[in-house]
Parts: C-alpha cells; sequence; structure tokens
C-alpha cells in the first residue's frame, strides 16, 4: 500500500495536523507535518489509542466470557398425585482468561524445571537399576567360584580315600567300589545340571522383575507427562456454571414430599445387585459393557455367493442375498416383474435379478434323492456287442416308411393316414443273422421335435433322398440333427426305378451341405435303392453293419436296464402304454421303472408285433405296461430296486415340474402386462387339443403355437392323450374353445356337452388340414384394414359468393366422379389445407348426387370459404380391405 504523509492522513481520518503529531509523539514517534507515514507506524499509532481507550491492542482480549442456555422439562407428582410438568432452566457460563507475558514465562520456567527433575529421577532409577545388575552379576560369579573350589576339593578328597581304599579291597570289591563311583559321578552331575538351570531359571526371574519395573517407571513418568499436559490445558479457563430453576411454591412441596417418601423407602429397602447400582438418571436399567455388542455396520455392499435351485421364492432370494425383501421387488420393478414377497420365481430370473445386484450366482440342482435312487442301480457282467439302433430320415413323401416296409415285409405304410407317418415306430428286424433295430421318424415339418428324439436314441442314421426330387428342406434338417447328435450318416437313395432318378444331382446337392461320398474322398456311404422293387436293401442292410463294426457298439446285458421313452399313449383298455427302447442291462417283467415323471411295476411286456414277451436286452424296443401316468417322449426310463423311493422321486419330480411351469407362467403373465396394457386386447382362438399319442400333441402344439402373431394368438387351454371325455368338453365350453380331436373321438357324454353347448368339434387324420383350417379361423379374427380411394378430382376455375351458403366454387370434374354424400379434401399447390364434407353440389341450378367426368358444377364447401381459383378438390371413399395370415 503507498504511504501517505501526515497532512492527508489527518485529513482522511478527520482531525486537525497538530493533533494528529501529538498523539504521534505519544506513540513515541517523532512526526514534522510534511513527513510521510509507513503502514508499521500506522499499527503503531492505532495500537497506543486502543490502549489509551481501555483497550488491549493488537494483542486481543485478555478475557472472554461464553453463555449457554438450554431448557428441559421434569414431570413431577404432586401431593394430589397427579403429574406435573416443571420447566428447569439451566444456564452455563464459561470464561477464559488470556495470561499475561510475566505469567507465560513463569508458566514455562516452572515445566521447564518440572522437566528437569523428571529428567533426572528417570536417570537415577536406571543407574540404581543398573547398579543393582552390576552387584547381583558380582554376586553370581563369587558364588560360582567359591561352589567350584568346594567341589574340587571336594573330589580331591573322595579320589584320595577312594584309592586308599582300592588298595585294601578285593577285585570284586573294587569291581563294585568302581561301579559305585560311576553312579555316584553321574547323580553328581545330575544335581549341578539342575542347580544350574535354577540358577538361569532366577537369572531369567530377576531380569523379568528389572523389565516390569522399567516398564512401570516408563508409564508413571508418561502418565506424569498426560497430566502435566492436561493442567496446561485446562490451567488456560476457568469454568463457572451456574445452574438457575423456578418452581412454582406446591411443586416444590411436592418434590420434598416426594425426598422424603424415596428417603424412607432407601431405609428399608435391601442392598441392591450391580445392575441397579448402575442406574441412569431416569432409573433405567444400564447393560453392563459385557452384554453390549460392538456390531459395526459394513461400510460397502456385501456381495454373496447366492445359490440358487430351480425354483425359489422372492423372500427367500432376498434372505441368501441379505438384503431386505423390498430392495428385490424395487429391483425387479426396475427390470419390468411386478412381483410379491412371496411368489415363486424360475431360476433364470432369480439369476438375473441376483446379478443386477451385484452378488454371484451358482446354480444348483436339489436331486439328492434322484441321486441316491440312481446310484443304487448296479450293472453286473461285462459288455458284450449289441444291435445297431438306425433312424430312418428323411423329407416327406420320399420313401422312409416304404424302405423300412420292404425290409420288415410288412405294410405298414397302409396303416397310417395319407400314407405319413404321424407317431414314432420301433422295429427289430434279423438280416444275415444279425439283428438291426429301426426308428421311423416322421418326415412332416411339424414333427422336428419327435425327428430330434429319434436322432438322441440312436447310432445310425439312413437319410433317404428321392433321387427325383433331389435335397428338400427337411432333408437338411435330418442332416444338422445326426451332425448336433454326433451320429453317422448313410445316404439312401431312394427311386432308383423311377425314369427321371438322378443320382449325381442328390451327391452334388448334399456335397453342399458337407456330406461327402466315400468315392469323392469322404466318409459317407451312398447307396442306390428302390423301395418298390427291392433294389439295392441287401447293401443298405450290409452298409449298416459294417458302420455298426466301426462303431464297436457294446452294452452291458445282465444286470438292472436302463433305456429312453420312444413313445407313449393312453390305451382305453390297457392305461398308460409307453413304447421304450432298453440301452442297456435287460428289462424284465416285473421290474420298477422311473420314467420321468411317472414310475411303476412293469406288468407285461410286448413287442413291436403285439407279442408278450417276458424279458428285453439292449437295443430292443419293447411297450410297457403298468406306469403311473403317460411319460412324456424322450424320457429317461431307468429300473430301480425300492418301489418306494421310485415314488418319492417321481412325486419330488412333479413337484418341482408344477414349480417351474407355475414359475414360467407367471413370468410370461408379467412380461406381457405392461404389453397388452398399452396394445389393447388381443384377439385368441382358445384351443382343446387331444391327440393319440404324446409326440402328436408336443408336434401340434408347437406347429398352432408358431401361427400366432401380434394381433391374433393361438391359446392352448387344454391338451391330453386318449379320446374327447366330458371333461374336455366343459373345459372347452367354459373357455370357449374349439375341440381339436388328432386320431381320437368323443365319447357319448362329451358328445352330449358339445351338442348342449354348440360347441365346434372337429376331428383330424392328416396333420396339413389341422393346420390349415385353425389358420383361417385365426384369418377370420382379424382387424380389418381400411384403406381410402379417391374416386373424383374437380378444378376450381371461378368463384362466387352466395349469401346463404357462402364461396360458392364453379369447378370443371377433371378426374372420375364427384359424389355429394363422400367426404373431401381442399388442395391448394397439391397441398392439403381443408378436409371436411361438401355442403351442396348443383349443375346449373338443379341439386344433383353426383357429377361425372369432363362436367361443370358448384361446389359448396361446409365450414370453410377461403376456397379460390386453382384450387383442387379431391373425392375419396374409405374402403374396407379384408386380411388374412
Amino acid at each position: 500500500m503507498a504511504e501517505v504523509n501526515v497532512e492527508k492522513l489527518a485529513g482522511d481520518i478527520g482531525t486537525t495536523v497538530d493533533k494528529l503529531l501529538q498523539q504521534f509523539s505519544q506513540a513515541g514517534i517523532t512526526k514534522q507535518a510534511g513527513d510521510n507515514v509507513t503502514e508499521a507506524e500506522k499499527a503503531t499509532l492505532l495500537d497506543h489509542l486502543s490502549k489509551q481507550h481501555g483497550g488491549t491492542g493488537s494483542e486481543g482480549p485478555a478475557r472472554m466470557t461464553l453463555q449457554r442456555k438450554s431448557k428441559s422439562t421434569l414431570s413431577v407428582t404432586g401431593s394430589t398425585g397427579k403429574a406435573k410438568a416443571v420447566q428447569v432452566e439451566v444456564r452455563k457460563t464459561r470464561t477464559y482468561v488470556k495470561k499475561s507475558a510475566v505469567e507465560q514465562e513463569q508458566e514455562q520456567q516452572r515445566l521447564a524445571a518440572e522437566e528437569k527433575a523428571r529428567l533426572e529421577e528417570q536417570q537415577k532409577a536406571e543407574q540404581a537399576a543398573a547398579e543393582l545388575k552390576a552387584k547381583q552379576e558380582a554376586e553370581r560369579k563369587a558364588k560360582e567360584d567359591a561352589d567350584r573350589k568346594a567341589k574340587e576339593e571336594a573330589k580331591r578328597k573322595a579320589d584320595a580315600e577312594r584309592k586308599a581304599k582300592q588298595q585294601q579291597m578285593t577285585p570284586e570289591q573294587s569291581a563294585k567300589s568302581e561301579k559305585d563311583r560311576i553312579e555316584a559321578e553321574r547323580l553328581q552331575k545330575e544335581a549341578e545340571e539342575a542347580a544350574l538351570k535354577k540358577a538361569e531359571e532366577e537369572a531369567k526371574r530377576q531380569a523379568e522383575e528389572a523389565r516390569k519395573l522399567a516398564e512401570e517407571n516408563s508409564a508413571r513418568w508418561k502418565k506424569e507427562e498426560e497430566e502435566r499436559k492436561k493442567r496446561e490445558e485446562t490451567a488456560d479457563h476457568h469454568l463457572t456454571t451456574s445452574t438457575y430453576a423456578r418452581e412454582a411454591e406446591d411443586v416444590a412441596d411436592a418434590r420434598e414430599e416426594q425426598g422424603s417418601r424415596r428417603a424412607k423407602k432407601k431405609k428399608k429397602a435391601p442392598a441392591k445387585d450391580k445392575f441397579t447400582a448402575s442406574k441412569g438418571k431416569k432409573g433405567k436399567l444400564k447393560a453392563p459393557a459385557s452384554l453390549q455388542h460392538g456390531f459395526q455396520k459394513p461400510t460397502a455392499d456385501v456381495k454373496n455367493e447366492v445359490r440358487i435351485s430351480e425354483t425359489i421364492t422372492v423372500a427367500e432370494l432376498a434372505s441368501r442375498m441379505a438384503v431386505k425383501g423390498a430392495e428385490v421387488v424395487k429391483t425387479m420393478m426396475k427390470m419390468g416383474d411386478m412381483v410379491t414377497i412371496n411368489q415363486v420365481i424360475d431360476q433364470e430370473t432369480a439369476q438375473l435379478v441376483a446379478e443386477e445386484m451385484g452378488h454371484k450366482v451358482i446354480i444348483v440342482k436339489e436331486n439328492e434323492l434322484e441321486q441316491t435312487v440312481l446310484n443304487d442301480r448296479h450293472e453286473d457282467g461285462k459288455s458284450e456287442p449289441r444291435a445297431p439302433v438306425v433312424t430312418v430320415m428323411g423329407h416327406v413323401d420320399h420313401g422312409k416308411t416304404s424302405t423300412l416296409d420292404y425290409i420288415r415285409s410288412a405294410k405298414v405304410a397302409s396303416g397310417e393316414a395319407g400314407g405319413i407317418t404321424q407317431h414314432i415306430g420301433a422295429y427289430h428286424v434279423e438280416t444275415n443273422g444279425n439283428m438291426i433295430t429301426f426308428l421311423d421318424t416322421p418326415g412332416h415339418a411339424a414333427f422336428t421335435s419327435m425327428r430330434a428324439r429319434g436322432a438322441k436314441a440312436t447310432d445310425i442314421v439312413i437319410l433317404v433322398v428321392a433321387a427325383d426330387d433331389g435335397v428338400m428342406p427337411q432333408t437338411k434338417e435330418a442332416v444338422q440333427h445326426a451332425r448336433a447328435a454326433g451320429v453317422p450318416l448313410i445316404i439312401a437313395v431312394n427311386k432308383m426305378d423311377k425314369e427321371g432318378a438322378d443320382p449325381d444331382r442328390v451327391k452334388n446337392e448334399l456335397a453342399q451341405l458337407d456330406v461327402i461320398p466315400e468315392e469323392w474322398g469322404g466318409d459317407t456311404q451312398y447307396v442306390h435303392i428302390s423301395a418298390k422293387t427291392g433294389l439295392g436293401i441287401d447293401d443298405l442292410l450290409e452298409a449298416v453293419l459294417m458302420q455298426s463294426e466301426l462303431l464297436e457298439l457294446n452294452a452291458p446285458t445282465e444286470g438292472m436296464a436302463a433305456g429312453v421313452v420312444i413313445e407313449s399313449r393312453l390305451d382305453k383298455g390297457r392305461g398308460p402304454v409307453a413304447s421304450i427302447l432298453v440301452q442297456s442291462g435287460t428289462l424284465n417283467q416285473g421290474d420298477i421303472v422311473l420314467c420321468g415323471l411317472e414310475y411303476g411295476r412293469v406288468r407285461a411286456m410286448r413287442d413291436e408285433n403285439g407279442k408278450e414277451i417276458k424279458s428285453a436286452g439292449p437295443s430292443i424296443p419293447v411297450e410297457i405296461l403298468g406306469l403311473s401316468g403317460i411319460p412324456a417322449a424322450g424320457d429317461e426310463a431307468t429300473v430301480v430296486k425300492d418301489e418306494r423311493k421310485a415314488r418319492e422321486v417321481a412325486l419330488y419330480r412333479q413337484g418341482k415340474f408344477r414349480d417351474v411351469k407355475l414359475a414360467r407362467q407367471q413370468k410370461a403373465k408379467l412380461e406381457n402386462m405392461f404389453t397388452n396394457m398399452t396394445e389393447g386386447d388381443v384377439s385368441e382362438v382358445n384351443v382343446v387339443l387331444k391327440a393319440d399319442v404324446q409326440g402328436s400333441i408336443e408336434a401340434i402344439s408347437d406347429s398352432l403355437t408358431k401361427l400366432s402373431t401380434d394381433e391374433v394368438k393361438v391359446k392352448i387351454v387344454g391338451s391330453g392323450v386318449g379320446g374327447i371325455t366330458e371333461t374336455d368338453a366343459t373345459l372347452a365350453a367354459a373357455s370357449n374353445a374349439i375341440v381339436v380331436g388328432f386320431n381320437v373321438r368323443a365319447d357319448a357324454s362329451a358328445r352330449k356337452v358339445i351338442d348342449s353347448e354348440n360347441l365346434d368339434l372337429r376331428y383330424y387324420s392328416v396333420i396339413y388340414s389341422l393346420i390349415e383350417e385353425v389358420k383361417q379361423a385365426m384369418s377370420g379374427m382379424l382387424a380389418p384394414e381400411f384403406k381410402q380411394e379417391i374416386i373424383g378430382l374437380a378444378e376450381v376455375r371461378d368463384v362466387f359468393k352466395s349469401p346463404k351458403i357462402g364461396a360458392i366454387a364453379g369447378c370443371m370434374v377433371t378426374e372420375g366422379t364427384i359424389k355429394r354424400s363422400a367426404p373431401i379434401r381442399v388442395l391448394r399447390d397439391n397441398v392439403v389445407i381443408y378436409e371436411g364434407e361438401l355442403e351442396s353440389l348443383r349443375r346449373f341450378k338443379d341439386d344433383v348426387a353426383d357429377v361425372r367426368n369432363g362436367m361443370e358444377c358448384g361446389i359448396g364447401v361446409k365450414n370453410y370459404n377461403d376456397v379460390r381459383v386453382g384450387d383442387q378438390i379431391e373425392v375419396f371413399e374409405t374402403v374396407e380391405v379384408q386380411r388374412t395370415l
């Protein structure tokens, strides 16, 4: 900051120059009227003036007082027994006094003297400890020397005495004396070692005592140092506290009376225990320190490993993640799922939620019971060669069943509806002394899942391709299924007896799918056959046997059987019937079988021709009776020892299946909830489906579900194996569904309900017709589509004003027809500027209904008068267009 002279400073602070010079002189600064004044001189003058007027100058106040006031309410019982509230005001005053320079110097001298005395005392203690240690060491050495000398003297005397005695002894006495001497030396040595050990322990004890003494001195000095620092801190201020409480006179009397009563009670009361003695101000028990928990809230979220089974409730999931259930519900709401705390969710949803909340998920299967039952199985005997299981695949009408039919020498194809195989047939045949088991899979696209199951149970796939038709979509599917299952392919080029047969075309098309013939350097056998004439059938069987030898197919023939369910159905007279392909062991009549969700004892077994058999080995297909229900095609069939455990496993699986199904249904409902809210109602075709076998139901359900669109959906409200019953008809009536029977019929009671409720009942034996008719029914439920068609266009040539109507446009019809009843648009420069309707249409002075192309007319537009010359008036109508799927 720039310096100023005395005159300017006097003007700035509003005083005379003489007075300012006098104040400078009193402050010990000599100044003249024109001299400059520095910042330091200003500060000195200001400090002098502050002290002159009773202030402290730049040193600050020597004394500072802080006041605090608090109010509280006490509840006091008066003489009448009623509680009264008494306001108590507590005022606290704290005064801090600053020491003067003299006092501070004295305090520092006192502290320095204390520190010096402490150090001198510490040095004296250390010196005394060192002297004590030296004295003890000297005493120990002197004692050791005296002991050593005494021992040497005693040993010398003993040796002299021993030699004198030996001269007087016989040899036997001498040997005995030598032995006693050695024993005495050993005892003496042990005594010396014990004494030495005792001396070491005594030295250790003394060292430990010295260490403890040093620690005690150090702790005492440290405590004195802390007390000294505390005295320094507390000496800086003095605390004065005054408590002021005003009470009404009757309240004071009441408290006095209450106090006297308490005094009497105290005299009578027995001694209190330690818990009562530690009561607080309000008389509440205070827990001892040993009972107070020391839990601290984690500073960060704890990430756990969460084990999730196939189904789990929201509450259980929250417990395993160690979070509140509300947090899980909130997270699922953010993900679009509306759930409750007790709702069961499926494994996939629970995994997503847990990972969203940052936890590690471990997927577990709760199948300990199943493992226990299945581990009880044992397979005896060594593995022996078994027959190959061959699946015949191919496109529709390429001759799969006819090929197998020729091999079996039985007309199976004639028994199939429309010549199309509807469900899996399993047969075993013998050729040239060797046995082969064949699985015939349907070729229609709807039965993809059945064909995939056939590939899982098979060893070799025969792919039948028509020589005149080539590779078709289902041929490609069959190649994909065989590759996915890791099964070798044998290509049977069929219909070689036809004139248009072209086997090279088949090879070229399959080569594009990486199915390379052996003659081209590949590993796939190609056999030319004719299912009609039998051409090449023997070569095909030879190729199958050669491939099976390369695969070295073996299976144990003894022991408990295991296999796979090929097909299942409900027979009216026999109950649930399951077709099983035995894969290992031997299946006997009377065995207890566990099939997926069902179990039972084998009451009867039949082969594919309906002949009763007692046992079946590996690669043999059989039909078994006696299961508790209809197993799903593709389920594993396992023989177990204990029927009770088999029932437990089946019931457990059924419960799990039900839980998983409910969880998935709930998930689907929740996922569709918001969609349905926004899109409005979606039309549904409800179907009750009954079929003869389980595989057909799966395939038809899959095909119908795939027909669903965003507007019309197919919903299978009920399905099952067997005839149409009264229950099915009642369900269809309640859900407004159509009843579809595939190779089954309705019984009398069901027909009665169907007639009374006017239900739509349809029978089918070929799947093509079923899908086509459901598709037509869905097309009728589609919302109609509306389209606008322009039917006429008029150009405004002139505009007239009418007092009644307003602007009248004189127009020339340039396209189509102008109709009075149709809506119109007014266009200006090909831009729509108004949409409405006509108020009047005249030709000359007559009102007309329409005006054709090339004629003039007058047009009045309703509620619109801004018609100009050159505008165009467009007339259109809305047409409904029928939609199809």
